[in-house]
């Protein structure tokens, strides 16, 4: 479920004024946002894909989403967006909604909801290492080294005890096991979600996040459909197909987890810092583990346990205060 120049002028007594931050009660309430409703995502989106294919879900969920989106903001006095942002908008939406999400419904054709939350929850380890290796980024220290390693063995605990997580003789409809080519797909995930935030993080885009988001997702959805329609979803779909239960999974992929979380992922980005931002890497493993296990009959293995304790350790290590020092470009 997913990360934004010019705005409408300021009042001219208001133009010399410093920017208001932001409220404590607004972060807290879109960190919330992020924190449940995205870990409730990849419960909706295996769900969505029984019927749906995976890149044409994504494409008509962002596209949807985005275009009444933009249409709002416009309709209440928000500028058109300016080809630069719309360019940049379109590379950061290719990233993370085709890079980051579109690929977590592919892979979760063969992924359990609850198995691919987990493995995402490593995210913030590549957003460390990809902060590091841009220009004037951020050196990650010791800690946050040990970290990375850290949770990268409990990603690896992961897929090594895969055949554990759907154990013989359980009811395959209940719930898939990870397979091998699945886990390089939600790595891959990871690692383009966390390049398009921080792409976000430091380029033009619209002073509004929400105007942003809806660029991202007009943009990356366009590039998603462009994909769907290379892998012949278009061709071989048919709307009769589409499960009531698929349906109402893509309804709330467009209204919660694009227009809701999105959108708050994108006023954090601009407002706190991104490692404070991929704290929602503690809690969306939780909140999918438990619905998955809830609602779908998903199997939960002690190997699961064990591995997401060794993913959360490592989060915790990677985005506890002061672990990165400015890199010296003198």
């Amino acid at each position: 479920m997913n990360r934004s120049s010019p705005s409408t002028a300021p009042p001219p007594q208001a133009a010399d004024a410093a920017p208001r931050p932001p409220s404590t009660a607004l972060l807290a309430a879109c960190f919330a946002i992020i924190y449940v409703v995205w870990g409730s995502t990849y419960l909706a989106i295996r769900v969505g894909v029984e019927t749906i294919p995976p890149f044409l879900m994504a494409a008509s969920r962002f596209l949807v989403a985005g275009g009444l989106m933009l249409l709002f903001l416009r309709l209440r006095g928000m500028p058109w967006p300016t080809t630069r942002q719309w360019l940049t908008g379109a590379i950061a939406g290719s990233l993370m909604l085709l890079g980051g999400n579109a690929l977590v419904g592919f892979a979760e054709k063969t992924v359990a909801s609850n198995i691919a939350a987990l493995m995402i929850a490593a995210t913030p380890a590549w957003f460390a290492l990809l902060n590091w290796a841009r220009p004037g980024g951020s050196a990650p220290s010791r800690r946050v080294l040990l970290g990375i390693g850290i949770g990268f063995s409990g990603v690896g605990w992961l897929v090594a005890h895969r055949g554990e997580n759907h154990p013989a003789g359980s009811d395959a409809s209940l719930g898939v096991s990870v397979t091998l080519i699945g886990a390089l797909i939600l790595l891959c995930a990871s690692i383009l979600w966390a390049a398009g935030s921080l792409f976000v993080k430091h380029v033009d885009k619209p002073a509004s996040p929400f105007q942003g988001a809806a660029v991202q997702m007009l943009a990356g959805g366009a590039v998603v459909l462009l994909v769907s329609a290379a892998m012949g979803e278009l061709r071989d779909f048919r709307p009769g197909q589409v499960s009531p239960r698929s349906f109402w999974c893509w309804f709330y992929l467009i209204t919660v987890g694009s227009w809701l979380a999105y959108s708050a992922y994108n006023y954090l980005l601009a407002h706190v810092s991104a490692a404070a931002v991929s704290t929602y890497a503690f809690v969306n493993p939780v909140v999918a583990v438990g619905l998955g296990w809830w609602l779908a009959g998903e199997v939960f293995h002690p190997a699961m346990l064990a591995a997401a304790g060794i993913i959360v350790l490592g989060v915790i290590f990677i985005t506890w205060p002061g672990g990165a020092r400015k890199v010296r470009t003198d």
